[in-house]
This record gives structure tokens, sequence and C-alpha cells, in this order.
């Protein structure tokens, strides 16, 4: 009985382990032979359409929605990506690209969700995650899923910030 019970935990083990790497991987995404990074920041694209509510200006209390969801997408990523790279076997595998698309919202908080800003905020998010800027580079050695995550959390600092620059300076020159 013990054995069949230990054999239904692995069974159930390696389904956990195959959905957080089907979701580490941006549901395949991140096999892309080029720019895998580039290639799994799209779902941030979906996972924005879906977050849309939270984004609603009109509604009280929306930023603090947003805050709240982009932590919790966050931390989400840290395990998501610490299994996957146990299953890959190497540190920040280009595979695992939950930690780019997970974390791209963050660059958008308190901003309207129009085309050109989310345009906008894949172009910065993205060239602030190749560049890595300090801190940045440095968070990348933590171990685990927390050093995956950690730099994407910072490049799309630096991403928000100048989002905010760039849309205040557009609104500023239209008038």
């Amino acid at each position: 009985m013990p054995l069949i019970r230990s054999m239904e935990l692995a069974r159930a083990a390696s389904r956990t382990r195959a959905a957080a790497v089907l979701l580490a991987s941006g549901f395949g995404l991140g096999l892309s032979p080029a720019a895998s990074g580039t290639v799994g920041t799209l779902p941030g694209l979906l996972l924005m359409a879906l977050l849309r509510p939270c984004w609603d200006p009109l509604v009280p209390g929306s930023l603090l929605a947003q805050g709240v969801a982009v932590f919790c997408l966050a931390v989400l990523a840290a395990p998501l990506c610490g299994a996957a790279e146990s299953h890959y076997g190497r540190k920040d595998d280009g595979r695992i690209v939950a930690d780019e698309y997970l974390t791209f919202p963050i660059g958008l908080l308190g901003l309207p969700l129009t085309p050109g800003v989310l345009a906008l905020a894949f172009f910065t998010n993205r060239v602030f995650d190749v560049l890595k800027p300090y801190p940045a580079d440095r968070l990348q050695r933590l171990p685990g899923g927390l050093g995956i995550v950690a730099d994407d959390v910072v490049a799309a600092l630096y991403s928000l910030a100048v989002n905010h620059l760039v849309v205040r300076l557009v609104e500023w020159s239209a008038r």
C-alpha cells in the first residue's frame, strides 16, 4: 500500500513539474530558435488583455489592483522558473520565459493600455532586459527562480520609468 501511494505521489509530482515547465516555457514559445526572450514576452500582451479591468482609470483603487496583480505575477514566476531551471539543468536557460511575460505588466503600472503604450512597453522591456542595467546584472546571480525573475523585475522597473517619461512627454507636446 505505501508503495502504491508513493507511485501516485511521484506521478502527481511529474504532472505538476510538467505543468510548471509548460508555463515557464511560455507554452512552448521559449523554444523559439531565435530571440526566445522576445517571443516569450508575447504572452505578456495576452496577460494584459486579461488584466485590463485592473487598468481601468475610472475604477477607484485601480492602481492598487495593478500593484497587487504585478506583485502576485512576479511571486508566481519565481517557483515556475525555478522548477524549469531544475528540469533543464542550466541556470536561466533560454527556454525559460515566464520571467519575461509575468513581469511585463510591471512596465505598464499606472499607464493607459493603448496600442502605442503597449508597443512602447514591449520595446523598452526588451531593451532593459537585454542590457541588464545595474542592479539587474547582479540580481541575476541569485539562486534558482529568484535570480531568474529578480533581474526582470528591475528591468521592468526601468521600463516603467521610461514609459512614464515618454507618455508624459507625448501628452505635454500635444498641448
